[in-house]
């Protein structure tokens, strides 16, 4: 009975926490990038995901990913790890309710009744099993399954207590025994440190703490030193995750360790300080459920208290423990620690699309350059960067397909969507780029010249290039949706363009002003660009689309075209007087 009544637990915790993690999705992404070198802001931030999330093993693991991609630093990280210890404290107090008991002869009896988890927690369960059955909305559903997770997490407590009961009841030597044994403090931190390790979950070894300790046999003298090293346990969940990370994600772990052992150290020195003066006020005392909680508050905030003062000094301690230098990162490189967390999983997953794209646009920036002032040093630098560009787009498009298959909010999947459309295509702005070097080299190895009128028409196109790119991937960047709408005018003015300069072209050639060799050259060079841009109007639908909760991107672009909106024919008119052809 007890082992179900675990089941139940650690499975609804799990439940919950994940499901509480999918639920603040987006928010924590923006959390996130408030993030600044403030201890107290950072220590605010980690005692707030952690109390939403209820897992500081899960904002550990988190803290290691973020750290090894680069998004943090370490020093930031000292913070939110300090914070975390007391976020996770909530789960605590929140698991006193099973305790509550009730008197009838009490007036209040009715509303005591009513706090118990063997009450409400059926009425959650039903609620949350119907949002979730008959809701459409995902963030309604997802509410549902917390509700659902949290009657279940209630349960199994309220099953170990029972089984705690009957053993209790049956075999009291069983307790005595063991109570006897956990009478010696450094025995009662070792405990405290093994059964938290196993279970990889500080709040869920406090829960059992709870549990037994509803029996009545257990003292403040026996339940705080194991409280002390079930800090210590729950820092081996980080240490595993941390396995094959660079120095600076080590270097997290160092810190959190570092933080729980001396806490636990100053904490212990007292104890036994205090010992002899408190025995008989406190220590000697029978502790109940509310009363763990208190110890495990009280010992994280005061930790924190003491040693928030001190990061500097935890930051050089974790320097010097981890002094092995880092090792380079690969092209496209991104944590599957992060995968945990999807929401933090999508904003590095776009930090480094954002890279392939501001190296997309630079690749073709230069290819285009190369038709007028040929290099080989920048042909070569051209090539290199559309090679990276397809690693970029293998390694980020099957971290994206992982990512697809975990628990997503409605807003994270169709990020996830936009950001899998997006790479394709500035993938294709690198093998673009590299077309057009081609065609720059062989003018080069034939030394072959456009003619002068080409050449102007040429710079015309090519600046009205430079600038798709430029706002497609600053667009990109900022998801800005007002630039991304300035693209697809942008692009048929392009397309006009090319148009009139293949029909100029034909003249030439008809008037001998050109030869057929140079005319390949050119209608190669200008299909490039033209599908380079075709490219950047995929990206800016995406953006937009997306944002709209809408793939379809044909009937958008019919729909802007032929609706004749002021904004697309201002636009459109804006960019047809800049980028014109000059007269024949």
């Amino acid at each position: 009975m007890f082992l179900v009544g675990l089941a139940f637990f650690l499975y609804g915790m799990n439940a919950m926490s994940s499901g509480l993690e999918k639920l603040a999705g987006g928010k924590m992404e923006k959390t996130l990038k408030k993030m600044t070198s403030n201890p107290l802001k950072a220590m605010g931030l980690g005692m707030g995901i952690t109390a939403v999330i209820q897992s500081s093993s899960a904002m550990t693991v988190m803290l290691v990913g973020l750290v090894n991609s680069g998004i943090m630093a370490l020093s930031q990280s000292i913070g939110v790890i300090m914070g975390s210890n007391i976020g996770t404290t909530v789960t605590a107090w929140i698991l006193t309710l099973t305790g509550i008991e009730s008197d009838p002869s009490n007036p209040m009896n009715f509303w005591i009744t009513l706090c118990k988890p063997t009450t409400f927690s059926p009425i959650l369960a039903i609620i949350g099993i119907f949002m979730i059955m008959v809701s459409k909305k995902p963030k309604r559903r997802d509410i549902g399954g917390i509700m659902v997770a949290f009657a279940v997490l209630m349960y199994g407590m309220d099953f170990m207590g029972d089984a705690v009961k009957v053993v209790q009841k049956a075999n009291p030597e069983i307790f005595t025994s063991m109570f006897a044994m956990l009478s010696n403090p450094l025995l009662g931190v070792l405990v405290g440190a093994i059964v938290t390790a196993v279970i990889q979950s500080s709040s869920a070894s406090v829960g059992i703490l709870q549990t037994v300790a509803a029996t009545g046999g257990m003292t403040y003298a026996m339940a705080i030193p194991i409280i002390f090293g079930q800090n210590i346990g729950t820092c081996v969940t980080s240490l595993i995750s941390s396995i094959g990370a660079n120095k600076n994600a080590k270097r997290v772990v160092v810190v959190h360790f570092a933080f729980n052992l001396i806490g636990t150290t100053i904490f212990m020195v007292l104890y036994f300080l205090l010992y002899g003066v408190l025995n008989d006020v406190l220590f000697s005392q029978s502790i109940d459920q509310i009363g763990i909680a208190t110890v495990h508050t009280v010992f994280n905030i005061c930790t924190t208290v003491l040693l928030l003062p001190l990061s500097g000094l935890l930051e050089k301690l974790a320097k010097a423990v981890v002094r092995e230098g880092a090792k380079e990162r690969p092209v496209g490189y991104l944590d599957e620690r992060l995968l945990q967390t999807p929401s933090v999983a999508i904003v590095e997953s776009k930090r480094q699309i954002v890279k392939m794209a501001e190296l997309a646009r630079d690749t073709l920036f230069g290819a285009i350059g190369m038709l007028k002032d040929y290099d080989e040093k920048k042909a070569e630098a051209i090539i290199a960067g559309e090679d990276a560009i397809d690693i970029y787009e293998d390694t980020i498009g099957s971290y994206l397909v992982k990512l697809s298959a975990a628990q997503l909010s409605e807003h994270d999947a169709a990020e996830i969507s936009k950001l899998l459309l997006s790479i394709g295509d500035f993938e294709r702005l690198g093998d673009h780029a590299l077309n057009i070097l081609h065609a720059a080299q062989e003018m080069k190895e034939k030394n072959l010249t456009f003619s002068d009128e080409a050449k102007r028409e040429l710079q015309s196109v090519t600046a009205a290039m430079n600038e798709i790119i430029r706002i497609t991937v600053d667009s990109f960047d900022r998801s800005d949706l007002k630039l991304a709408a300035k693209v697809e005018p942008l692009e048929q003015v392009i397309d006009g363009l090319i148009a009139t300069m293949n029909a100029r072209h034909i003249e030439r050639l008809k008037a001998g002003k050109c030869t057929i060799e140079l005319g390949f050259i050119l209608a190669d060079v200008l299909n490039n660009c033209q599908r380079a841009s075709d490219h950047c109007s995929n990206i800016a639908v995406c953006l937009i689309q997306t944002k709209r909760d809408a793939f379809e991107t044909h009937s958008y672009l019919n729909k802007v075209k032929t609706s004749g909106q002021s904004g697309f024919v201002e636009t459109f008119n804006h960019y047809a007087a800049t980028y014109v052809l000059p007269e024949e």
